[in-house]
């Protein structure tokens, strides 16, 4: 028998080190040539890890959550051959040549590997607890008192929990593992942030700590643009995407930042040097199951209305789906902060650092607006945006903000080139 030990890959972008977000094997476990070992992430890129090898697992080097150091043992894989093999460094998705293609030269065995700490080995899958035979009403009974019944042993018939059981667990007064309703609770819960979600959490706190925030908040009438939008998406071909409000005010953003260059760019905390891009790469900020996620529309200058709709809907399908690139996640300029129709009243977005500026996008709502001679219904939104105070000022945000609402209020003026 040999041993093949894995080490963590070079994954490329000059990365030195990857988070372990995901086992997909544990020791003990068959493994075959080319099957997924473990996923890592770096940066917000998820990056699966091939088994080179076919063999039986026999040791993990971490815990879900850990950063693993690039070359650093990841997995030791006992092997049907007669002598250990050092591991194959791959890139992501890329296989070594297989070992009969050229023998290694013979080495002595690897050491066994060192024991793992307790709270680094996988646990072992439990048994699944049977259900506690009982009755609906007994089992009513016993939620009412307060009584797991996996806690009782039943006098009845094949095991069988009766009243008489629960009401004896009770007189005795033995703890139980659930609560009666309206009881006190005093349990608490430690869940470790791993994965995307620590990836957020550390950009939260980036941003929050080196950006003094200036939000500002400007109601939109959003009824002409709501028309027009109907309908372009009555007379739309059928390889084109249903239009949301989103490629509109993509467009409006091109046009206002081209009067505001400062609003669409990025700001060096280090050097103190203020970055303005010509291109208008629009991060959409999308939720998907595993967490927040920014895909970036490239380009959006030279993008028209329905090319930003499709981009848009295809690069949000890729988050969902967790087949993002690393670069078609990185590299935007200005960002877009939306809820749709949980969007609320007001809100107050986190810059996306190193940006300098961030729109957030409330829901529509019916709300009555003076004419000048009367209440009239009309389709109202709020545009909450947020902004890097060092960069940006009050009299600029408003500017920007006052410039988008026009733009949205008269849809025409998105449509007029130069």
């Amino acid at each position: 028998m040999g041993e093949f030990v894995i080490k963590m890959p070079d994954v490329g972008e000059g990365v030195a080190e990857a988070e372990l977000v995901e086992w997909h094997v544990k020791a003990g476990d068959p493994v075959k040539e080319d099957m997924v070992i473990a996923a890592v992430m770096t940066d917000k890129a998820t990056v699966e890890i091939p088994s080179p090898v076919s063999g039986t697992v026999v040791w993990l080097g971490a815990e879900i959550g850990d950063r693993i150091a690039v070359k650093a043992p990841l997995v030791r894989i006992e092997t049907g051959g007669g002598e250990a093999s050092d591991r194959v460094e791959t890139r992501p998705g890329e296989i070594p040549a297989k070992a009969a293609a050229s023998p290694p030269p013979a080495i002595a065995p690897a050491p066994p590997p060192a024991p793992m700490a307790e709270s680094a080995r996988r646990p072992e899958a439990e048994a699944p607890v049977e259900k506690p035979l009982a009755s609906p009403s007994v089992r009513l009974f016993a939620r009412e008192s307060g009584v797991d019944l996996r806690q009782l042993k039943g006098s009845g018939p094949a095991g069988r929990i009766l009243r008489e059981d629960v009401e004896q667990f009770v007189a005795r007064g033995e703890p139980s593992s659930i609560q009666p309703a309206m009881a006190k609770k005093i349990s608490t819960e430690e869940v470790k942030l791993t994965g995307l979600r620590r990836r957020i959490a550390e950009k939260m706190s980036l941003s929050t700590s080196r950006i003094p925030h200036i939000t500002y908040v400007e109601e939109v009438d959003m009824t002409a643009l709501e028309e027009l939008r109907a309908t372009m998406n009555r007379d739309r071909k059928r390889e084109q995407p249903k239009l949301t409000v989103l490629p509109f005010l993509m467009r409006a953003i091109v046009k206002a930042v081209a009067e505001q260059p400062n609003v669409n760019a990025t700001f060096d905390d280090e050097r103190g040097i203020l970055i303005r891009h010509g291109a208008v790469n629009i991060g959409i900020a999308a939720q998907t199951p595993a967490g927040l996620v920014v895909p970036v529309v490239k380009n959006a200058e030279a993008r028209g209305i329905w090319d930003c709709a499709s981009e848009m809907g295809r690069l949000a399908e890729a988050a969902r789906a967790g087949t993002a690139t690393r670069d078609e996640l990185f590299g935007s300029t200005i960002t877009i902060s939306s809820l749709g129709a949980l969007g609320g009243i007001v809100s107050t977005p986190v810059i996306n650092h190193p940006e300098v500026a961030i729109v957030g996008v409330n829901k529509i709502a019916v709300r009555p607006a003076w004419d000048g001679t009367q209440f009239v219904p009309r389709k109202m939104m709020n545009l909450s945006s947020s902004f890097d105070h060092r960069i940006i000022d009050g009299w600029d945000a408003a500017t920007f903000v006052q410039r988008v609402r026009v733009l949205l209020e008269t849809p025409a003026l998105i449509f007029i080139e130069g």
